[in-house]
């Protein structure tokens, strides 16, 4: 246990030290097919995306998937030190990415190669995914047509190794109300803002009728709203854009028609993709959380969870909190903490599905 967590954060200290902005993660793959190949994995890849099984493919067996993202947002300018020097001090690991998701992509990486061939129940496969953070089409949403279909995926991100057995969803739509222009010191015309105020009164004080009790409500916000060019011409156009949290109790299609018959302006959602998502009521890992005791709750923030059709839960080393944020860090006990954790779900996991299949 103590070398793989030595190779862990000695391969966290690597990727940080390599920029690999979302779209430009060549050189983090790069590494992580060498890692893998070194451990005795047969690393496959697409794009900037790198997979393999612990164990060679077998098809009658169900596949439980680990996954987490190498691609990292830009740094910000608060930043006080190198976001690309991995600087260990005081038990935290400081560098771009160390938190969001490169602490749980390692940790994760190391405790796939602890069951490298190891017989298990199922096959375990190891996703490092691109793209993640611009929910990109090159990214986790590529490779769902070649991956087997997944019995249950891990998806592995900062949370404290609490486990996020639901995730909120995310639609965006853009609005628009259309007045008529005029003269405003003669008061012609129809003005759209006044139009938009009407909508955006409704939006504030709009509540779904369904609340999740992982989730809370689905939430609706207006977050940018743009009209007029001159001070005294009456604005014909008035264009707002709505960022809607979406429950698990709702399909995005559900809350666009709802909202259209609330609101007056032409909605147009710009994607139906970042889907929420619950963990199935009787999946054999609400037993082996219980068993484990991990504390549960439903996700505010969006991963590749949003994009992956299965039964899936979020779990990893780290803080939410600091995702993106300035001087990023992990601490190096976290790390070690997420190996153990994630080797212990994947060990009970497998009990809890060789009893199954023997009771049936």
């Amino acid at each position: 246990m103590e070398a793989l967590q030595n190779e862990a954060i000695a391969l966290l200290k690597q990727l940080i030290a390599i920029p690999s902005f979302s779209k430009e993660e060549g050189g983090t793959a790069d590494l992580i097919v060498q890692f893998l190949s070194h451990k005795g994995a047969i690393p496959q890849r697409k794009g900037n995306n790198v997979w393999a099984f612990a164990s060679p493919y077998q098809e009658h067996l169900p596949t439980v998937w680990l996954n987490s993202h190498h691609d990292t947002v830009k740094a910000n300018t608060g930043y006080t030190q190198d976001p690309f020097s991995p600087i260990e001090r005081e038990g935290k690991l400081f560098g771009l990415g160390s938190n969001d998701a490169g602490g749980p992509l390692v940790a994760m990486i190391a405790a796939f190669c602890y069951f490298i061939g190891k017989n298990l129940p199922f096959n375990l496969l190891l996703v490092a995914s691109a793209e993640e953070e611009i929910s990109g089409s090159n990214g986790i949403s590529s490779l769902l047509g070649i991956l087997p279909p997944a019995e249950l995926v891990l998806v592995g991100e900062p949370t404290q190794l609490k486990l996020a057995i639901a995730e909120k969803g995310l639609l965006v739509i853009d609005g628009s109300l259309t007045g008529k222009a005029g003269h405003a010191a003669r008061e012609e015309g129809i003005n759209a803002i006044y139009l938009a105020m009407n909508d955006l009164e409704k939006i504030k004080n709009y509540k779904f009728a369904k609340v999740s009790p992982f989730l809370g409500p689905t939430k609706v916000s207006c977050t940018v709203i743009q009209a007029g060019e001159q001070h005294n011409l009456v604005p014909e156009l008035c264009r707002y854009v709505l960022d809607i949290r979406v429950n698990e109790l709702y399909t995005h299609e559900e809350v666009l028609e709802e909202l259209k018959t609330v609101l007056s302006a032409d909605l147009i959602p710009r994607s139906m993709r970042l889907r929420s998502s619950c963990l199935p009521e009787g999946h054999v890992l609400h037993q082996v959380g219980k068993s484990l005791g991990l504390e549960t709750f439903g996700s505010p923030t969006l991963s590749d969870q949003a994009l992956i059709p299965y039964p899936s839960a979020k779990i990893g080393p780290g803080d939410s909190a600091r995702s993106h944020t300035a001087d990023e860090f992990i601490f190096i006990q976290e790390v070690e903490d997420g190996i153990s954790r994630y080797i212990s779900i994947l060990e009970t996991y497998a009990s809890h599905s060789l009893h199954t299949s023997t009771t049936l």
